[in-house]
């Protein structure tokens, strides 16, 4: 959530049960799925988190915002696949504390669940770790400010930790890694875990270089343990918006990251960009990472999603994604992974990339169907207020993708929650085994997207 300050809705997952073929594209839509309720709370959950757990895929865990009294985040554990979860309120004074918001969600190749957060109250991120799948959680570390910035100007001390917001953990290879907004600049820190519930010791925070000002960005593990942050220059203004990334080759060795980032990309989306789907909150360009350590084709291909802004306060915002295979020193020219004819938005996108295969999917809120002309797409008579979740698949490293499905059934629009946050800050996205799983806010939902061959995709409904 960001530090400046979705409809009102339970979580809902989707029953989507369409064919699309990758190529040749089908000449009709896909079938959009039925939505069905998983927190059955009439208040409203938003900036998911969702993970998948790798040595029992049917073990699927969500944890969103919520609205509560005082403090808490709305949790849910499925051991079927999602046919039945077990719901609760986790950080509600409770052994994770108060907890106001923004989780983040990775399971490890060891059954290790990780979960980062922020507390009500105060300027540090707690670390949470579940070994039984989801069921409880207990906190590990909490990163706290750096004790010395040996790579910073003066003026990046000066802004260090003004604030903390939208923490990100990833975990794998052996590693564990949580990157912090701290007011720009970002800070990193990490573990080594050599089993489940070994996990050792957090290493000294460090402030990623090149990084003041740089802000709502995510981080990535690649096949050789090196770790690799992403970060929006600058944290406001409605224009500009550069995407810059930092490499530290060795992750948790003695190299630490790259003395400068690396500039990747344009966005025209500065941290703070009004758009009028997302009237109260504003949009950053929230790009994602997904690294292949999969061992295939293209292992070692790092993955960049973000919104780009077509021209400046236009509100036509497309999503985009590039890759590199040189651990981010050179990146290729953006693809354009949203296929309508419209100048409406598209925003808050997500990525992930299934480790069984190599392939990505990608998911974002969609206003393209919102004319203001009336019918499914159109709430309030205005065109581009309200949006749809949409997604696509990439089977050729990100060189092209699937023609796109709209994942949600129904349309939000977010001036109704009435709650200052629109859609929040970012979205939720946990694909593997085939199985793409998605939730959203402002009619919260999962949905299951399933590969069934090399060429064709299958959308089924597997959650309850």
């Amino acid at each position: 959530m960001k530090s400046r300050k979705p409809v009102i809705a339970s979580l809902v997952v989707f029953a989507l049960t369409a064919t699309v073929p990758v190529f040749p594209l089908l000449a009709g839509p896909p079938t959009t799925p039925a939505n069905i309720d998983v927190s059955q709370r009439s208040t409203n959950e938003s900036e998911e988190a969702i993970a998948v757990n790798p040595l029992n895929p049917s073990n699927i865990v969500i944890v969103t915002n919520v609205v509560v009294p005082a403090a808490g985040m709305f949790a849910a554990v499925s051991f079927d696949g999602g046919s039945t979860w077990a719901t609760r309120i986790i950080g509600n004074n409770d052994n994770l504390g108060a907890a106001c918001c923004d989780p983040s969600l990775s399971f490890d190749e060891f059954g290790n669940l990780f979960l980062a957060y922020l507390f009500n109250v105060g300027n540090t991120v707690p670390i949470a770790l579940s070994t039984d799948g989801g069921l409880s959680f207990n906190i590990i570390a909490t990163i706290a400010k750096p004790a010395t910035a040996k790579t910073q100007t003066s003026d990046e001390r000066r802004g260090l930790f003004r604030f903390v917001d939208q923490p990100t953990i990833v975990a794998g290879k052996g590693e564990v890694w949580v990157v912090v907004n701290g007011g720009g600049p970002i800070v990193a820190s990490g573990a080594p875990v050599t089993g489940l519930g070994a996990v050792g010791g957090f290493i000294a925070p460090e402030v990623v270089a090149g990084t003041n000002n740089c802000t709502y960005g995510d981080v990535a593990i690649g096949p050789s343990g090196q770790v690799m942050q992403v970060c929006t220059l600058t944290e406001s203004g409605q224009g500009g918006g550069r995407l810059y990334v930092n490499v530290d080759p060795d992750g948790l060795g003695p190299a630490g990251f790259g003395a400068h980032s690396i500039f990747v990309a344009e966005t025209h989306v500065g941290g703070f960009d009004f758009i009028a789907a997302q009237p109260d909150r504003s949009i950053d360009a929230e790009p994602g990472l997904a690294w292949d350590r999969t061992g295939g084709p293209h292992n070692g291909r790092v993955y960049l999603v973000y919104t780009l802004e077509q021209k400046n306060e236009s509100d036509n915002t497309d999503i985009y994604v590039r890759y590199s295979d040189d651990d981010g020193a050179t990146w290729s020219a953006g693809v354009r992974v949203n296929d309508d004819n419209t100048n409406n938005s598209q925003f808050l996108p997500k990525i992930s990339l299934d480790p069984t295969t190599g392939n990505i999917a990608v998911i974002w809120y969609d206003a393209r169907n919102d004319l203001g002309t009336g019918g499914p797409g159109d709430t309030d008579g205005i065109p581009n207020t309200d949006a749809q979740v949409w997604g696509a698949f990439s089977t050729d490293g990100g060189r092209t993708f699937s023609k796109n499905i709209q994942i949600s059934a129904g349309t939000s629009n977010s001036y109704d929650a009435h709650n200052g946050i629109d859609y929040g800050d970012y979205s939720g996205l946990s694909f593997y085994g085939g199985i793409a799983y998605r939730e959203r806010a402002a009619a919260q939902a999962i949905s299951r997207l399933v590969f069934v061959k090399p060429h064709r995709l299958r959308l089924g409904f597997q959650l309850g």
